[in-house]
C-alpha cells in the first residue's frame, strides 16, 4: 500500500488545493507522486487542455513514484490527522502522459505576471464565445501562439492552452490582483516547455512527436 508522510501542515494544504483544483477540471483525474532525493515530492496531473500541471511540496512518499486517484488522494489529505496520509489505490497504468527531464533547462525569460495574467483573460474570453457544442474550444484556437519568449538563444512560442491550463489550476490571480513584481517565469529545453507561476507550475512539449512509421 502506498504512503504519503506530510510533516508540515502547510504543505498538506499546498497539496490539497492542487490536488483540489484539478479534480474540479476533470473528475476521473489521476495524480502521480514522485520523490525527490531532496525531500520533495512532485504532483503531477494531465489538465483537460493537454498541458501537464506540477506542484511541488516537502515530504516523501512511497513507493517513488506512483500514480493514485486525485479523488481518493484529495480525501485522504482531508481526513488525515497526523503525518502519515493513505492517498490511495496504486493506478499506474492509467498515467499515460511522458514527463520531461529534470535536468538541463535552460532560463528563456520572466514575464510580469499581470500580463500573463491579462492575456490568459482574453484568450479565455474569446475561446468561450467559439466554444463548440459541448463548451470545448476548437484545438486550432488552442494551439495559437499567444505570447513568443526569446532568451539564451532559444526562441519559445506559447499557446493559448497553457495559459488555460495555468488559469484553471489556479496558478495565476485574476488581472485585477496581481502584484506589480509578480512575475511568470519561462524555462525550455529542446523539447520542453515549462511555465512557472506563484501556485504551480505548466508544462508542454514544445513540438508534437513524428508518427512511429509501421
Amino acid at each position: 500500500m502506498p504512503e504519503l508522510t506530510l510533516v508540515d501542515k502547510v504543505e498538506r494544504d499546498d497539496l490539497g488545493a492542487f490536488v483540489a483544483r484539478a479534480v474540479r477540471l476533470d473528475g476521473q483525474c489521476v495524480v502521480r507522486l514522485r520523490r525527490r532525493d531532496e525531500g520533495l515530492i512532485d504532483a503531477w496531473v494531465s489538465t483537460p487542455f493537454d498541458v501537464l500541471a506540477t506542484r511541488t511540496v516537502r515530504g516523501t512518499v512511497t513507493p517513488s513514484d506512483v500514480t493514485v486517484s486525485g479523488n481518493q488522494l484529495l480525501a485522504g489529505l482531508a481526513v488525515a490527522r497526523g503525518e502519515v496520509i493513505d492517498p490511495g489505490t496504486v493506478l499506474d497504468m492509467q498515467w499515460r502522459s511522458a514527463l520531461p527531464p529534470t535536468q538541463h533547462w535552460q532560463a528563456v525569460d520572466k514575464l510580469p505576471a499581470s500580463v500573463v495574467a491579462e492575456v490568459a483573460d482574453r484568450g479565455i474570453a474569446v475561446a468561450k464565445e467559439n466554444a463548440g457544442p459541448q463548451g470545448t474550444p476548437p484545438a486550432s484556437l488552442l494551439d495559437q501562439t499567444v505570447l513568443t519568449v526569446s532568451g539564451d538563444g532559444l526562441d519559445v512560442k506559447i499557446p493559448l492552452r497553457c495559459l488555460f491550463a495555468l488559469s484553471g489550476m489556479g496558478f495565476l490571480s485574476p488581472s485585477e490582483d496581481v502584484d506589480a513584481d509578480e512575475q511568470v517565469k519561462v524555462t525550455a529545453t529542446d523539447a520542453w516547455l515549462r511555465i512557472d507561476a506563484r501556485y504551480g507550475a505548466v508544462v508542454r512539449r514544445r513540438h508534437a512527436l513524428l508518427p512511429l512509421l509501421v
